[in-house]
């Protein structure tokens, strides 16, 4: 016998394995210290490196669980219920095309192709199918193959355009996975068998299905599915126009790119964009609204399009004025505290509610108004400018708490429009594998990061997750009290930002707490082809703001 000695969570752990045993399994691993986490654990990180709980462990290391709580191992488990749900539409459905879409409230939707339109009596039985797979507790085998053996692999199984895919990809080797009699590829790690999977649910939605998992505060429980129709709505006009446009998979814009026919795709986004602006101001216009609230999580375009809705406010004569938000912080002494002790800035009773709404209300009756304007340097509140405005001059706010009620609870509904952005992917890898939206509005923001604040990826991405917290509590719970959603994904833009943050990416170091994060994002991105002409890529982009030479955006 041989001793091997592991750090978990700062606790020591020791494991005897025969002489000629070649480890033990990181799942075996897990099964002793499963208790003490509060999600389900999914995948594991040694040395700043993910690996699969099937992974042999040879010798004394430190190990981290990620559970379903973890960003990385609920991707792990969500990942593995999409492939138990398309093997239950494939043994239901003969010839069914199953697409895992996007994501939409703690969920994803997913939609199922066959020769006729699904009901509610097939939520059960699609169920009741992914039960009894998961019951059977089908081993799922990862196989690694080179490109070559694996695009012979998919032409002769018929799946054409994943055989395409592989072409551009960068890396020689291609990992599948094989579950009972299924096979197929997901850009991501596996758990190590069907019955890893404790909780789920499949809802009927719309024209598909929501698949969700267990939640973070009890992995028992399934979470929540809310509906957010004008969210859906906004996803059904984006995937209509992509398949109008024929650009709806990584394939289809990399032959745009190779057949050079990206300018066209680009003017044509770009323009698509400018309209929808311009029809958002015909309506502010029409209503004769005072106050425009615009609310976005990080990196989705809010200052540029705040820009354009003013140059197309103003075509329509208007003459709108811009209050800052950041100004109406109360002193730092003043400012509450989050649950570790900190100061919270992002918490909407960091704002002086009281004069912010006083201030709006007295604009809005003609009255001059102080506006105050917070030192940052000294964390205090100073007398600013004085404003006063005329009947035509609709005042723009943008921040985290836009939509929020609680913002500007004295302020009639009548008078107030509601803007939400959102980056939602518009193309996904394949019919099986999506492209997060949060991924793209990371990459995003460590270009833009690079670009003008100094900062190096590993400062991004160490952060994101706080950032991301704050959206969670402050942002998204108010998406569907918009009156207006407004998509800034453009559908060109990664071959674009791959050539800005592919080498951000490539400096982070294996000793690195990002280098995980920097490694997956660096994995699918591999199957895009660069973008480095941006000769039409227009000033007033919403991606300039991220790369540069905006013309708006200072």
């Amino acid at each position: 016998m041989r001793q091997l000695n592991l750090i978990i969570e700062d606790e020591k752990k020791v494991f005897f394995i025969e002489d000629d045993s070649p480890g033990i399994e990181l799942k075996e691993i897990a099964d002793e210290v499963e208790e003490n986490y509060d999600g389900y654990i999914a995948l594991s990180s040694i040395n700043n490196k993910l690996y699969e709980l099937t992974t042999t462990i040879k010798e004394d290391c430190t190990i981290k669980f990620l559970d379903t709580n973890n960003a990385d191992g609920y991707r792990v488990y969500s990942r593995t219920l999409t492939l138990v749900f398309i093997m239950a539409c494939k043994e239901l459905y003969h010839n069914c095309k199953v697409s895992i879409e996007h994501s939409l409230s703690n969920g994803l939707y997913c939609e199922v192709h066959t020769d006729r339109k699904l009901s509610e009596k097939d939520t059960d039985d699609i169920r009741l199918k992914m039960q009894e797979i998961i019951d059977s507790d089908y081993k799922i085998e990862k196989i690694i193959l080179s490109k070559k053996e694996a695009i012979e692999f998919f032409n002769r199984h018929n799946l054409k355009s994943k055989a395409e895919l592989l072409k551009y990809k960068e890396h020689d080797d291609v990992k599948i996975y094989k579950c009972n009699n299924y096979i197929d590829n997901f850009y991501g790690h596996m758990l190590p068998s069907t019955g890893y999977l404790k909780t789920f649910d499949v809802l009927k939605y719309e024209g598909g299905f929501m698949l969700l998992g267990p939640r973070e505060e009890d992995k028992s429980k399934v979470r929540e599915f809310v509906p957010q129709p004008k969210l859906s709505n906004i996803y059904l006009e984006m995937e209509k126009w992509s398949n109008l446009m024929g650009v709806d998979t990584v394939l289809s814009l990399n032959k745009i790119i190779e057949n050079n026919r990206y300018g066209e795709l680009i003017r044509i986004v770009e323009a698509l964009q400018e309209k929808k602006i311009g029809e958002i101001a015909d309506i502010i216009k029409q209503g004769n609204k005072r106050i425009i609230l615009i609310a976005a999580p990080s990196s989705s375009g809010k200052t540029s399009f705040a820009q354009r809705l003013s140059i197309h406010l103003k075509v329509n004569n208007l003459q709108p004025v811009s209050i800052s938000l950041d100004d109406y912080f109360v002193d730092r002494e003043k400012t509450p505290l989050d649950e570790f002790g900190n100061y919270d800035f992002e918490s909407i009773y960091a704002i002086d509610l009281e004069r912010f709404n006083r201030d709006l209300s007295d604009l809005l009756k003609g009255k001059e108004v102080t506006i105050p304007r917070f030192n940052f340097k000294e964390g205090k509140s100073e007398e600013g400018n004085k404003l006063k405005i005329e009947k035509n001059q609709p005042i723009i706010l943008e921040g985290i708490h836009g939509l929020n009620p609680i913002l500007t609870s004295s302020i009639p509904d009548k008078d107030k429009f509601k803007i939400y952005l959102s980056v939602l992917t518009q193309i996904n890898l394949d019919d099986h594998n999506r492209i997060p939206t949060t991924d793209l509005r990371l990459i995003r923001r460590i270009v833009r990061d690079n670009q003008f604040r100094g900062h190096d990826a590993t400062r991004t991405i160490l952060s994101w997750e706080s950032v991301r917290r704050g959206e969670k509590q402050n942002i998204f719970p108010y998406q569907e009290e918009a009156d207006v959603i407004f998509n800034s994904s453009c559908v060109y833009e990664l071959p674009i930002l791959k050539t800005y943050v592919e080498p951000l990416l490539e400096d982070i170091s294996r000793d690195s707490k990002a280098y995980s994060e920097a490694n997956r994002l660096l994995k699918f991105l591999q199957y895009f082809i660069e973008l480095k002409d941006i000769s039409d890529l227009p000033p007033t982009s919403i991606i300039r703001e991220f790369i540069g030479g905006s013309k708006i955006v200072y």
